[in-house]
């Protein structure tokens, strides 16, 4: 039974105050990386008690975020470099056009897009999948008249919201919550499978239904080559003014070769049960492949140049658009583990965690402020960005809830683990969702204001469900 005593510090005050004032800023739709930096030289300040400490707490928060970072700025920008290659290339276009009369509508598309990315993450986790349907998928659906921020949803809210949430090809999360929790996996999937269900389709039809006349975008004939746009400052550029006919040989060959490719990647993942990191570096290692084939087919000669400016133009633009993310999740970093790291061993447990434990031993409980409360920890947790790394703290909980209310374990723990990996893995916090607004060129903000209103409809939904089953 887990221990529902902490003691709070000025350091757990200090970034309280930093996590409400961050999000009053984020609702007043004001940048926050300023703020984050300001808090993070406060707790740096407090826990080194050293003005130095403080100045080098933001220098080192900043540098554990972007490691944490890291693997996603480099996934983007070698999608971004291929995406570039494909479009100069007129591969893109010949990759699409099969499929153009199957999206007959942008609600068709958002759908389609959707489920995709659903069946991939179940399979693959979200991460490569995002990659994976980014690449092929969203120029379709673009060009199809979807509007990219309604596009975006649909990866997200599918991706990391419905598959990561329950997870039951994988079973990483369930795992990581059982094995807390002091029951086996198959309890969590089979007893908590009418609250996954219940989250992830009510979630997914209120987004469908509140944003049903804004899924339309500008709608772009595959044919109209002229018409397009210039997007030359979009990484996922839609601009099919290339350099090379659609025809060209070098330009099928591709088209051709690259889902063959990603489709290669998919049974190597299967078959020698890569996932999570392992199975994102073998796309995004497979989309840089592919990028300097289909320039030295293309562009020959001139292959070496093409293929500098693919990746600078991909890591530029990941660069512009993590810059700001990296301040932001170096304060919310300090909230989980990575205070370990930033201010030393001393500090074995997350501000957040904390927060949630003390918040669980003050709670007068029964069932039902037992389930409530176990959502609102879960959701504490996942400030941070990760999702994963709330799930041992919501699954010890759930034990010890059941214990005090009588409660079902598996009900408890499935309830923390769709509120933190909803939160935490992707789909609410815009230091979460950075992947998938990257490759659909929309702002984190904007992605993570949309979802908002869904994934709180979708919270109460399950919630009440919950409290049948408890």
């Amino acid at each position: 039974m887990l221990e529902l005593t902490t003691t709070l510090t000025t350091l757990h005050v200090i970034y309280l105050i930093g996590v409400i004032v961050i999000l009053a800023v984020m609702v007043m739709r004001r940048d926050t990386p300023m703020v984050c930096i300001l808090f993070l030289f406060l707790l740096g300040l407090t826990a080194t008690k050293s003005f130095a400490g403080g100045i080098q707490t933001v220098f080192n928060a900043s540098l554990y975020a972007a490691k944490e970072f890291m693997e996603i700025i480099a996934t983007i920008a070698l999608i971004t470099a291929l995406s570039k290659c494909l479009s100069d290339l007129g591969s893109d276009y010949l990759m699409m056009k099969p499929f153009s009369r199957v999206m007959r509508s942008p609600s068709v598309a958002w759908w389609i897009l959707g489920i995709v990315m659903l069946l991939f993450s179940l399979f693959l986790w979200p991460s490569p999948s995002v990659a994976l349907v980014g690449a092929i998928m969203l120029p379709l659906v673009i060009r199809k008249g979807l509007n990219p921020l309604a596009a975006a949803m649909a990866m997200n809210l599918f991706g990391h919201g419905i598959a990561l949430s329950y997870d039951f090809i994988i079973q990483g999360a369930p795992a990581i919550s059982a094995a807390s929790a002091g029951i086996n996996t198959t309890e969590i999937l089979t007893a908590g499978s009418p609250l996954f269900i219940t989250m992830g389709a009510v979630t997914v039809i209120s987004a469908f239904w509140l944003n049903r006349k804004t899924l339309k975008g500008h709608r772009v004939s595959l044919q109209a080559f002229s018409d397009m746009p210039d997007s030359s400052d979009s990484a996922l550029s839609y601009n099919l003014t290339q350099k090379q006919p659609p025809g060209s040989g070098a330009a099928v060959f591709i088209a051709v070769f690259t889902p063959l490719a990603f489709l290669a990647d998919i049974v190597m993942m299967m078959a020698l049960g890569l996932k999570g990191g392992d199975a994102t570096s073998l796309v995004s290692g497979t989309a840089t492949l592919l990028m300097v084939l289909g320039s030295v087919l293309g562009f020959g000669f001139h292959a070496p140049e093409k293929v500098t400016d693919y990746l600078t133009d991909g890591f530029l633009f990941a660069i512009r658009i993590f810059a700001p993310v990296i301040l932001i999740g170096a304060f919310f970093f300090m909230g989980g583990e990575g205070i370990t790291t930033i201010l030393g061993d001393q500090y074995q447990s997350g501000i957040m965690n904390d927060w949630a434990i003390w918040l669980a031993g003050k709670t007068p409980l029964n069932q039902y402020a037992a389930a409530f409360l176990q959502m609102i920890i879960g959701a504490l947790t996942g400030l941070d960005g990760s999702g994963f790394s709330g799930l041992p703290l919501t699954g010890a909980l759930s034990q010890t809830f059941s214990l005090i209310t009588g409660g079902s374990v598996p009900i408890f723990a499935a309830l923390g683990q769709i509120s933190a990996i909803f939160v935490g893995g992707g789909t609410i916090v815009p230091w979460g969702i950075v992947p998938v607004a990257a490759i659909c060129n929309v702002s984190p903000m904007d992605l993570a204001r949309k979802n908002l209103v869904p994934v709180l409809i979708g919270f109460a939904c399950t919630f009440l469900v919950a409290c049948f089953l408890l």
